[in-house]
C-alpha cells in the first residue's frame, strides 16, 4: 500500500526506469530499516545497545570470506556487476527491444530479397557492418552479437533444420542462463548463511560474558544484549537485505534473458520460411508485456527502415 501510493511521486520525480529502480531500491532499504529500529525505539528500547562493531565485524567478515572459500574467480568477479544491476534494473526496454527487432526484421528482409549469402560480410565482420552499426544498443551486447551472427553463420554454410537449430539455442541459453545465474545464488547462499554466523557472534558474545560472571546483574544484561544483537544483525542481513537483494538480481536476470529468447523466436521463425514482419512478429510475442512493444509500433518502425545491402 506504502509502496503503491509513492509510485505517482517516483514516476514524476524520476523519468528513467533505473532511476526508478534505485529508487524503489532506496526506500525498500529504508522502509525495513524504519520498520525494525523505529518499533525497538518505541518499545522503549535503547539504540546505544545495537551498536555492536565487532559484532558486524564477526558477521559481515566472515561471510565475505566465506563467499570467496564458495565461489569461483569468474563469480567473483561479477559480484560487483551484479549488485550494480541491482540499482540499475533490467538492461533492456521497450526501445531496446523495438531496435532489436527492426534489426532482425532488416536481417531478414535482405536474406529473403538476396539469399543468405548477403548476410556474410554483416556476420563475419560485425564490428564493421553498416548494418550493425545502426543499433548500438545490440552491439553493446558482445554475447546477443556472437549469438545472433553464429546462427546466422550457420543458416549461410546451410543450416536449414529447425528442429536442430531449436535445440542447439536451448542448449546454448541454458549455459548462459546457468552462467548469470551464479552469481544470484551466490547472494541466496551467503543471505541464508548471515543467521548462522549471527550464531556464531552471539555464542562468542555469551563467552565473553561468562568470563565476567561476577559481575553484577546490570552489566551481565549489557553483556547479554550485546551478544544477542549478533542474532539480530545475523536474521536481518539475511531477511531485509541480501536475501531481498538476491531475488532483485535473478528477476534482472530472467528479464534480461527475454532478450536472447527474442533473437532465437525471430530467427526459428526466418528459417521456416515466414515473411520478415512474420518472423518479427513470432519474436515480438515472446516478450514480456511491460517491454513488448504493440504491433502498429513494431509496424511503423520497420516502415521507416532504410533498404539494408
Amino acid at each position: 500500500m506504502l509502496i503503491s501510493s509513492l509510485y505517482p511521486f517516483i514516476q514524476v520525480i524520476f523519468g528513467s526506469d533505473n532511476e526508478k529502480n534505485h529508487m524503489f531500491l532506496i526506500i525498500g532499504s529504508l522502509v525495513v530499516t524504519a520498520c525494525v529500529i523505529g518499533s525497538y525505539v518505541a518499545m522503549g528500547g535503547k539504540l546505544g545497545v545495537l551498536w555492536q562493531p565487532f559484532e558486524l565485524v564477526i558477521i559481515g567478515g566472515s561471510g565475505v570470506g566465506a563467499y570467496i572459500i564458495a565461489n569461483s574467480k569468474p563469480v567473483l568477479g561479477k559480484t560487483m556487476g551484479g549488485l550494480k544491476s541491482v540499482l540499475k534494473g533490467p538492461k533492456y526496454n521497450k526501445e531496446d527491444y523495438l531496435e532489436l527487432l527492426s534489426l532482425q526484421y532488416q536481417i531478414f528482409k535482405l536474406a529473403k530479397t538476396k539469399g543468405m549469402l548477403a548476410l556474410e560480410a554483416h556476420v563475419e565482420n560485425p564490428e564493421d557492418s553498416d548494418l550493425f552499426a545502426q543499433y548500438p544498443k545490440f552491439m553493446a551486447n558482445h554475447h546477443a552479437v556472437e549469438f545472433l551472427c553464429d546462427y546466422l553463420r550457420l543458416m549461410t554454410l546451410g543450416t536449414d533444420n529447425p528442429h536442430e537449430l531449436e535445440a542447439l539455442m536451448d542448449t546454448e541459453l541454458e549455459t548462459h542462463h546457468l552462467e548469470d545465474h551464479k552469481v544470484s545464488h551466490a547472494m541466496q547462499t551467503l543471505a541464508e548463511a548471515f543467521p548462522g554466523l549471527g550464531i556464531v557472534a552471539a555464542v562468542m558474545g555469551i563467552i565473553k560474558t561468562m568470563g565476567s560472571i561476577t559481575e553484577p546483574p546490570e552489566v551481565l544484561g549489557g553483556l547479554i544484549a550485546a551478544a544477542l544483537v549478533g542474532t539480530f544483525l545475523g536474521i536481518l542481513l539475511c531477511y531485509g537485505y541480501f536475501g531481498p537483494i538476491a531475488t532483485a538480481l535473478k528477476g534482472n536476470q530472467e528479464d534480461d534473458s527475454m532478450y536472447f529468447s527474442c533473437i532465437k523466436a525471430g530467427l526459428l521463425s526466418h528459417l521456416q520460411g515466414y515473411a520478415p514482419a512474420v518472423s518479427v512478429e513470432f519474436a515480438r510475442k515472446v516478450l514480456l508485456s511491460h517491454t513488448r512493444p504493440s504491433f502498429v509500433e513494431l509496424e511503423e518502425a520497420t516502415q521507416n527502415l532504410p533498404s539494408a545491402s
